[in-house]
């Protein structure tokens, strides 16, 4: 295991055509040359060009590495946050450390930031969450996020070592199985948004309280059998946690299985009668808040245009589903006429959904992937039941999704652990629920 603070790569944004900033102090180009002030950077068959606020041409090159001097920072002009989901939006972003600049082969600029561990989680927390949610929260997010960041760094050379890339996908003639996870990068560690860790910058920092928890816990990793926890998180489980299996690869991690986020307990569900009974419930459970103040404390306001989380509902006329599916999929299913759960997790969420067509009949999984289809963007999670209006004939005419839960359920329930450090929980009792077995432990 470690014994210092990493130093990570993390991207800002890939395929951009233009990139416009500003350095607020100074910068070393390329180890030499020193930059203040607006710059633009244009990518020209391949080598990157930089102007600088007199739009005078300042350097040329495949890579262009801007080293901060002295504490100096950065700002991105019109950064896409929120890639794909409902909230997607651009806004201008302010980043400490180093600025790497990087050509792609189809004329477009990769922008990475390079900074320590610590003052990247002080970003994240204060990303992923408002500044002013309560203390413990923050400080076991802190310990969450970190852990996870170092066990995918490891993880990540241990790959590069081994020299062998894991299957993510697995394919037949009438079933695609498929997972994402946050290796998928080959130019950076980590990227700024949710398919990794949101990152966006110094200025979402808007109290003490980010920076104190991250000091607070300076060093702090969950460790289980002596390796650093794969710490995964997200935001509203539905009153019970998913395996880690049913979300990414066929191995199970025992820190990473089903428990029920409630101070009482709640079986893992087993049959479909039981996933609808509990998706059509509302039970008792930690992330069952409506607490405005809860809310408005742990959410960013974009965040806060969620307000369905814990259970909500989804409605497709069926042509307009069947547009939907052959967009995402590249599959003509024809008159779709059901969608059938195959498999499902302890959470109630879908790992394999099969769609029946006139023309086809297809399952796809895991989680992500049945969310992905089914919605512009992303379906909240997989954990939905399907009723189906049909006409005088049995052809469909309405698909009502209900479901439960945001996200993909595994590890901590971001919701569910606000409301418990409103209740008075402590930070490692907090991972400690979410992450059965595993042990906070100071490693530097």
């Amino acid at each position: 295991m470690i014994s210092k603070e990493p130093i990570i790569k993390v991207g800002i944004f890939e395929h951009e055509r233009r990139v416009v900033g500003l350095f607020h102090g100074t910068f070393d180009l390329q180890n030499s040359f020193p930059l203040e002030g607006e710059f633009q950077v244009g990518n020209e068959a391949g080598v990157l060009v930089l102007f600088n606020s007199r739009n005078k041409e300042v350097m040329r090159g495949k890579k262009l590495v801007c080293r901060s001097r002295g504490g100096a920072t950065f700002t991105l002009r019109n950064v896409t946050i929120g890639i794909s989901f409902h909230w997607e939006r651009k806004e201008d972003q302010t980043f400490e450390g180093d600025l790497r600049l990087l050509s792609r082969d189809d004329g477009t600029i990769t922008a990475v930031n390079e900074i320590g561990v610590e003052p990247y989680l002080k970003s994240v927390i204060s990303s992923e969450m408002s500044a002013e949610a309560p203390v413990e929260l923050l400080r076991a997010h802190a310990i969450t996020s970190r852990s996870w960041l170092v066990a995918m760094l490891e993880r990540q050379q241990r790959g590069k070592n081994i020299g062998v890339p894991s299957q993510r996908s697995f394919q037949t003639e009438s079933e695609l199985i498929r997972w994402y996870d946050r290796e998928d990068h080959t130019l950076f560690d980590v990227c700024a948004d949710d398919h990794c860790q949101r990152y966006q910058g110094i200025s979402k920092i808007i109290s003490a309280a980010a920076d104190d928890a991250v000091e607070a816990t300076r060093g702090s990793f969950l460790v289980s059998q002596h390796e650093i926890c794969d710490a995964r998180f997200y935001k509203a489980c539905g009153g019970l946690t998913e395996q880690f299996e049913n979300a990414w690869e066929d191995t199970p991690v025992p820190y990473l299985g089903s428990i029920s986020d409630a101070p009482i307990y709640y079986p893992p569900i087993k049959s479909e009668e039981e996933a609808r009974r509990w998706i059509l419930s509302s039970p008792g459970a930690y992330c069952n808040t409506t607490d405005g103040k809860i809310l408005r404390q742990i959410l960013p306001s974009f965040d806060q245009e969620t307000t369905d989380f814990f259970r909500w509902k989804v409605e497709y006329g069926r042509e307009e589903l069947e547009q939907l599916i052959k967009a995402k999929s590249g599959i003509d299913f024809g008159t779709v006429m059901d969608l059938v759960p195959v498999q499902r997790g302890p959470s109630g969420r879908l790992v394999k959904l099969r769609i029946i067509g006139s023309a086809k009949a297809w399952t796809v999984g895991k989680e992500l992937e049945i969310r992905r289809w089914l919605s512009k963007s992303h379906l909240y999670s997989s954990a939905f039941v399907v009723d189906v209006e049909r006409d005088a004939g049995g052809v469909p005419i309405r698909f009502i999704l209900h479901g439960a839960g945001w996200g993909h359920g595994v590890g901590l329930c971001q919701i569910g652990a606000a409301v418990m450090a409103a209740q008075g929980k402590k930070a490692n009792e907090i991972v400690q629920h979410y992450f059965p077995g595993a042990q906070p432990q100071k490693l530097y």
